[in-house]
């Protein structure tokens, strides 16, 4: 069957597109100090082939990211497009999950305060504040770590674990946040590291947390009729505005 002119083009475009937000969340990543280095991973289904990710080739520091650096995998593990291969645990947690969730982006890292939060016996993440009132509900958690992830099980058991959720908190690990675009998968993973940061810095006070109400988190939740912009150009929005602190401070991500 022969493809539209039209269509390939717009294919084309889509991916072109999704390897210059992919390169952007790494370095923003090194920007807000949620990186290791070359360690973690963040994923992104190609446009119009959904069992194929593009990835950053192992070794690369995240500060280093660039559209042509990125490579082609799939669950097997095979490069199909680019140099480099896949690291290991980043086949096995994110290959599954982008295949039983349907996530176009998946977000993995070990971020400071959120593995601070998840050092603790209690790691539930509280509505303390209005903006992490926006994630109850919306975060599964993994209580039993139990080591390197070095098989597909291991994706599969964290999906399932994940359902319908946007984020997973992984016990004396790091987080995993999904979503439908780059621009929303990165915000709620910048929000979701200050947000611990306070729960954080909050509980060091030795003082008892002001935990909102049910009901006020659902105002918080809801989203306004009245409101001039939407939730999917906010995140536009965000995300587009923090490319362009890249282009000052870190530049040569779109190359």
């Amino acid at each position: 069957m022969s493809v539209h002119p039209l269509h390939a083009a717009n294919t084309a475009d889509a991916i072109a597109e999704a390897k210059v937000h992919l390169a952007a969340a790494h370095r923003l990543a090194v920007l807000h100090e949620l990186e290791e280095g070359i360690d973690n991973h963040f994923t992104v289904t190609v446009p119009g082939r959904e069992d194929q990710y593009l990835i950053l080739p192992f070794g690369l520091h995240w500060s280093e990211a660039r559209a042509s650096d990125l490579m082609v995998f799939n669950e097997d593990g095979q490069t199909l497009e680019g140099k480099g291969v896949v690291e290991l645990s980043a086949q096995c947690i994110h290959a599954p999950i982008h295949r039983i969730t349907g996530a176009k982006v998946v977000l993995h890292t070990h971020q400071t305060w959120a593995i601070a939060l998840n050092m603790l016996k209690d790691n539930r993440l509280l509505p303390a504040s209005q903006t992490a009132a926006f994630f109850h509900g919306r975060i599964a958690y993994d209580d039993n770590y139990s080591g390197l992830a070095d098989s597909l099980q291991e994706g599969e058991r964290l999906a399932a674990l994940m359902q319908d959720k946007n984020i997973l908190f992984m016990k004396n690990h790091g987080v995993l946040v999904v979503g439908d675009t780059m621009a929303q998968a990165y915000r709620y993973l910048y929000k979701l590291e200050r947000v611990c940061r306070n729960q954080i810095l909050a509980l060091g006070t030795g003082r008892p947390l002001e935990v909102l109400s049910e009901e006020v988190v659902a105002r918080v939740q809801a989203f306004n009729p009245g409101d001039r912009h939407s939730r999917e150009e906010r995140e536009r929005l965000y995300f587009e505005a923090m490319m362009r602190v890249l282009d000052r401070e870190l530049p040569g991500f779109r190359e």
